[in-house]
């Protein structure tokens, strides 16, 4: 099985055309094309593409799933060691991805991978066209971000992409998309950012992923996580969707998207700690793209465009590096953060602090007037719920525009303005980021029972944050 998934690497082909789809040669073409200054070939299409394709990697999956009979047990109680239990069934998938960290962490959409038994990763031929198994860090699947491990040996060093600035995003700018369409190999399609803001849903499942880029560039089966980038060679989007109705339309989630899912993803567990400052990576170094208000970050005195130079005296080999730096202390003491703003060097003092002592279901009161709680298992099977998805409305405070919309206790809270939120943190981080007097859209489930059955309701309201 997988040598079939070896073979497809070994075999795919290097050099083709397909519908405006323009396939890379070897890493000597560009480098021939670099020889001269003055060819006319080698336009800003042409470096960008030179410049990133060694960070973007063809990703093979393989995934057994067993195969239950529903007559197993009355099989094996009448033909005993006579019967044999029907064999497993492997499936195998493509798609792409792109090396974030220099030290082989990558990123790919979450349902690449999300089941995959075995993953396999084939670097470009401009990276030295090197197979390697890896495996799943992690995934966000609300917004089908998963971040993969590439098993290199030790001090082995990978191209990392460039991450572009949050929001410096120009609509009609040429864009390019690259990755493995039809499992073709590296290859590359040019177009246009044709929309900013795009909120599709795959099989009718909510991503909670706010905003989404529409492209015109070639998007096809394959292309799933692979980089969009701009002119700059830096990452604007990751590929996710297409749409299938229409022609030259696909989708990517945007670079904020990503790096918010990489937040989540490097703070895991019940202990998340809260450090409020997001990364971005920038060849070597790493800036500060985005600092939340009142976080820990915020009180020491980051600021959006600080470079980071060493963390407790280490200086980070990249983003994954950096993030383990500043949580190997929990918040047992403050961590030491070197920057550079400007050409002036600065040290701060950042004290991190567990996420749960800050977004909370106090904040989530604080904020909108309802008190809310997580939904166990036990708790729906009460409720006569199906799914724990979102958050049990425990009460409402007397007086408040929630009572005055309607809502009551007993009712479930779906999503906050289109986003559903994983977890209690996950929705009071959201209002969090709301100001008092903003409005927020709030979906809500009721449950209208007749006798012993549930008739569910959805309904909205627009509720202004306090």
């Amino acid at each position: 099985m997988l040598n079939r998934i070896l073979s497809w690497f070994r075999s795919a082909p290097p050099a083709l055309l397909w519908a405006g789809v323009l396939t890379l040669g070897t890493g000597r073409d560009l480098a021939a094309a670099g020889r001269s200054d003055n060819d006319v070939r080698r336009d800003a299409t042409v470096q960008a593409i030179a410049q990133v394709m060694p960070s973007v990697v063809n990703i093979g999956t393989e995934t057994v799933i067993e195969v239950r009979d529903p007559f197993e047990a009355f099989l094996r109680e009448w033909w005993g060691p006579y019967y044999r239990r029907r064999p497993a069934q492997t499936q195998y998938s493509l798609g792409s991805g792109v090396i974030i960290d220099e030290t082989g962490y990558l990123l790919t959409n979450d349902h690449v991978v999300r089941r995959a038994t075995s993953i396999w990763v084939k670097l470009t031929d401009e990276a030295g066209g090197g197979i390697y198994e890896a495996e799943r860090v992690a995934g966000a699947a609300g917004s089908d971000v998963a971040l993969l491990r590439l098993k290199a040996e030790p001090g082995e060093v990978f191209r990392a992409v460039k991450f572009a600035a949050d929001d410096d995003l120009l609509l009609g700018e040429t864009v390019i998309a690259l990755g493995n369409p039809f499992g073709l190999g590296g290859s590359v399609s040019r177009g246009i950012l044709s929309s900013k803001s795009r909120r599709p849903a795959i099989e009718n499942v909510p991503l909670g992923v706010e905003d989404w880029l529409q492209t015109d560039a070639a998007i096809n089966p394959g292309n799933s996580g692979g980089p969009l980038v701009n002119l700059k060679g830096e990452l604007i989007g990751l590929s996710v969707a297409i749409y299938r109705e229409g022609q030259g339309i696909g989708f990517a989630i945007p670079v904020r998207r990503l790096s918010e899912a990489l937040m989540e993803i490097l703070s895991p567990g019940s202990e998340r700690l809260w450090f409020g400052a997001r990364l971005r990576p920038a060849g070597s170094t790493l800036s500060v793209a985005g600092v939340e208000l009142e976080s820990p970050a915020a009180r020491a005195g980051l600021r959006v465009g600080d470079e980071v130079v060493q963390v407790n005296g280490t200086r980070p080999r990249g983003l994954i590096d950096c993030h383990r730096l500043l949580l190997e202390n929990g918040d047992r003491r403050a961590v030491k953060v070197e920057i550079k703003r400007g050409a002036t060097p600065l040290t701060l003092s950042v004290r991190l602090v567990p996420e749960a002592s800050v977004f909370n279901a106090a904040l989530v009161r604080q904020k909108t007037g309802l008190s809310v709680q997580e939904i166990t298992r036990e708790l729906a099977q009460r409720m006569g719920l199906l799914t724990t998805a979102g958050l049990l409305i425990a009460g409402v405070d007397r007086d408040s525009e929630a009572e005055r919309l309607g809502i009551q206790r007993g009712q479930v809270l779906l999503a906050l303005d289109q986003m559903v939120p994983a977890d209690l943190i996950a929705a009071a981080r959201l209002l969090h980021a709301r100001a008092p007097g903003d409005k927020v859209t709030v979906d809500l489930l009721l449950l209208r029972r007749s006798g012993r059955i549930i008739h569910p309701q959805r309904a909205s309201v627009e509720l202004t944050v306090r």
